[in-house]
């Protein structure tokens, strides 16, 4: 069976979401800020095992740009200027399916480490 394939990719007005349409039939709301804090960069990874990074104060985060790369993935650029998450059909497959999961032990990472989804106020 092959891999799902992306046939829309839709921005909201509001810039918080994007929907992806798959091939398969089935489409995903997914918020810029999961997409964010779940990002597959090397910022929010790390480079190896028990690097990853906790990234708080993204709740009103916004996608600001989507720039295709190849035919496998795209690029997200955030207003927060994070832009080196490549995002594969199959990573955001993956957040479609299973995003409310991963995106509630982040929530409990923040806890854990006495952190908020909220911005810091300047």
């Amino acid at each position: 069976m092959s891999e799902p394939w992306p046939t829309e990719l839709r921005i909201s007005k509001d810039r918080k979401n994007m929907v992806v349409t798959f091939d398969t039939g089935v489409s995903f709301d997914l918020r810029a800020e999961m997409m964010r804090v779940l990002s597959p960069s090397a910022e929010v990874q790390g480079h190896g095992p028990g690097q990853k990074i906790t990234v708080p104060g993204k709740r009103n985060v916004g996608i600001k740009a989507v720039v295709a790369t190849g035919n496998y993935a795209v690029r997200i650029a955030f207003d927060d200027g994070h832009d080196s998450g490549i995002f594969t059909w199959r990573y955001l497959f993956e957040l479609g399916e299973r995003g409310d999961a991963l995106f509630t032990a982040y929530e409990q990472e923040l806890a854990e480490k006495g952190l908020s989804r909220e911005p810091k106020i300047r």
